[in-house]
């Protein structure tokens, strides 16, 4: 059996796994990652070079800079608070947490933001005697939106930025604009199908809700107050990053390293709270999509790829917008973006030949491509809300109703999400064409 044939079967294997969920994704991937060592596709320095490291120092900062900020209570409270303020109006209740959703997950990741809003939006809503689930399923979708805008709200663009070397400015400015504007398109949505079918607040709840003190959710105003300021600093440190020649991975570190010193809470406790099955997730799929790039598999995709659209600038990039969405919506936007990113460095090399002979890093943090990394990210981010399992802050969230019996389902999320994706597409393909071509 040749190489070729072996990894393949390996990546085939290991993606038609981990979209099962048959068995858990994180140990299928370093399964997966494990085999491509072991029958010599690639060899362990290889496997570590195909690591990106950048991508898992941030993902851990900002996991433990959001483990202590949640010990403050400050989402309790902002999700009380926003309640008390809209006077308990079912409608304009929705559309105040999926806004504050996704400016949370802009800032935070959408993954981190729904885990912590959902909890408080099922207390509410039970409290003021609400269908939870459109709720849910709203600030899923919202989040997903949000986090499009930046480096660090969503898992494709924390790939994508560890790849090119994009910083959190870059993303804001390319993938901002259209992010709010499907923001307001996805509220416009949620009023025509949800508003008629949210229900009433009864009177006592009103009353109930009118008397609350959302203060009392607040744990620690020191801690708090300490950790505003640090997670200020670090947003702060990805706006400039460039200028200060550091990578978003450090500045994540650095920000969750002087967040720990100033709270001087006991550390075990807070790296225990880290996702890890999350962060290893990311190491065995790195070595898997390396595998499949150490044979040349992604190069000969990619050859079919620019034939299929000619080597045209703007219709590869409207490919990849409509192959990312598609592929994001069937098996979860972080394998499919892992496995675009260097299947996307391929093509450019076919479409911009001046790029033929610099080598991955060089091509992938080049001009001409970043036309081709917003359209791959706005494809796998919005693409997300395809179906159930498109995105992580998805099954997420579904995970977190079905425990507080509050079922949602895989048709339950999809029917929603699925036309709001379709549409985001078609925004998207505009604003690709009218921005950069």
């Amino acid at each position: 059996m040749s190489e070729v044939a072996i990894a393949t079967t390996i990546f085939i294997v290991s993606y038609a796994v981990i979209v099962s969920e048959r068995l858990d994704r994180m140990t299928v991937a370093l399964a997966g990652g494990s085999l491509m060592i072991a029958f010599g596709v690639i060899d362990q320095d290889q496997a570590i070079t195909a690591i990106d490291w950048n991508t898992l120092a941030l993902l851990t900062g900002m996991m433990i800079l959001v483990n202590i900020l949640k010990r403050t209570g400050v989402f309790r409270y902002a999700g009380w608070r926003t309640a008390i303020l809209l006077g308990g109006n079912p409608w304009s209740l929705m559309a105040g947490f999926a806004i504050f959703t996704a400016v949370a997950s802009a800032l935070l990741d959408n993954v981190t933001t729904v885990l912590l809003m959902i909890p408080v939006t099922i207390a509410i809503c039970e409290d003021l005697g609400l269908d939870a689930r459109p709720y849910m399923i709203t600030q899923v979708i919202a989040s997903n939106i949000g986090g499009t805008a930046t480096l660090i709200g969503d898992p494709p663009n924390i790939l994508i930025g560890g790849a090119t070397g994009l910083d959190f400015l870059a993303f804001l400015n390319n993938l901002g604009p259209v992010a709010l504007v499907l923001t307001v398109l996805a509220l416009i949505g949620f009023r025509f199908y949800y508003a008629p079918r949210l229900g009433e607040v009864t009177t006592e709840a009103r009353r109930t809700l009118r008397d609350a003190d959302a203060r009392v959710h607040i744990n620690d105003g020191r801690l708090l107050l300490r950790s505003l300021i640090v997670l200020t600093l670090t947003i702060v440190g990805f706006l400039l990053h460039g200028a200060l020649h550091l990578e978003a991975g450090s500045v994540a570190m650095f920000g969750a390293t002087l967040l720990l010193l100033l709270s001087q809470i006991e550390p075990h406790g807070v790296l225990a709270e880290v996702e890890w099955p999350t962060l290893f997730f990311f190491v065995g799929l790195f070595v898997l999509v390396g595998g499949i790039e150490e044979i040349g598999l992604l190069d000969r995709i990619a050859e079919e790829a620019v034939a299929l659209t000619g080597g045209d600038p703007l219709w590869t990039a409207l490919m990849l917008l409509w192959l990312g969405g598609v592929a994001s919506a069937i098996i979860d936007n972080i394998p499919a973006v892992a496995t675009l990113i260097p299947l996307t460095v391929a093509v450019a090399r076919l479409i911009y030949p001046e790029l033929a002979g610099l080598d991955a890093a060089e091509v992938a943090s080049s001009a001409q491509m970043e036309p081709l990394w917003w359209a791959l990210a706005l494809g796998a981010c919005l693409g997300g809300n395809g179906s159930m399992v498109g995105a992580s802050a998805n099954v997420v969230a579904v995970g977190i109703a079905e425990r507080r019996d509050e079922p949602i389902g895989f048709w339950g999320f999809t029917r929603i999400g699925a036309p709001i994706a379709l549409v985001s597409l078609l925004v998207s393909s505009l604003y690709l064409w009218l921005r950069y071509f």
